[in-house]
């Protein structure tokens, strides 16, 4: 099997771009519990505002990067019957009438294949944050190893939790229903 990190594709031009998410009262919704893996409860309907108007797309992420989703990704994950691996909270788009949905992946594996990565760097004391030493500070290059990997089809990296990862089955899938804004890297 192989994997994939499923980014944000950036090149496509005159694309919308989103701001943080808001609760219903207003609140910006911290985004460091999205990378975390564990179940969330959030205060729904939920909004995220536009920083930039443009092209609505299937999968965007917000400035922040919680992923953004259509309906129709959602529909994806449900028909590879994989749903619990992640949550889907209802967000309201201005202009937009169709169904977007912010996307919590609940899954962390630590299977960063640091011999393959192009480049890893690590706290250190030096960086003055005693409670990371040893943490991933950067990842260039990112690999996996799949051995590390289990069932798992959507899932993010222990200790470079900013990457979501997707196995080969729901990138195929995604391409297939021609999901747009989703963009694919090799890991």
């Amino acid at each position: 099997m192989r994997y994939f990190e499923l980014v944000d594709d950036m090149r496509i031009m005159d694309r919308w771009e989103f701001d943080s998410p808001l609760d219903k009262e207003g609140q910006e919704i911290w985004h460091g519990q999205f990378s975390r893996g564990t179940p969330l409860e959030v205060r729904t309907p939920a909004s995220v505002p536009l920083y930039s108007p443009g092209r609505a797309l299937d999968y965007t992420t917000t400035a922040l990067g919680i992923p953004v989703v259509h309906a129709r990704v959602k529909e994806v994950f449900e028909r590879l019957q994989i749903q619990e691996q992640v949550q889907f909270f209802p967000t309201a788009i201005a202009g937009q009438s169709d169904s977007y949905f912010l996307v919590n992946v609940l899954q962390v594996v630590r299977c960063i294949d640091d011999a393959r990565c192009e480049a890893v760097f690590y706290y250190t004391e030096e960086d003055e944050e005693p409670e990371r030493v040893g943490e991933y500070r950067n990842v260039r290059g990112l690999r996996i190893d799949p051995s590390q990997v289990g069932d798992r089809h959507i899932f993010r990296p222990w200790g470079w939790q900013l990457a979501i990862i997707v196995s080969e089955r729901v990138k195929e899938s995604l391409d297939v229903a021609g999901i747009t804004g989703a963009r694919f890297r090799d890991v």
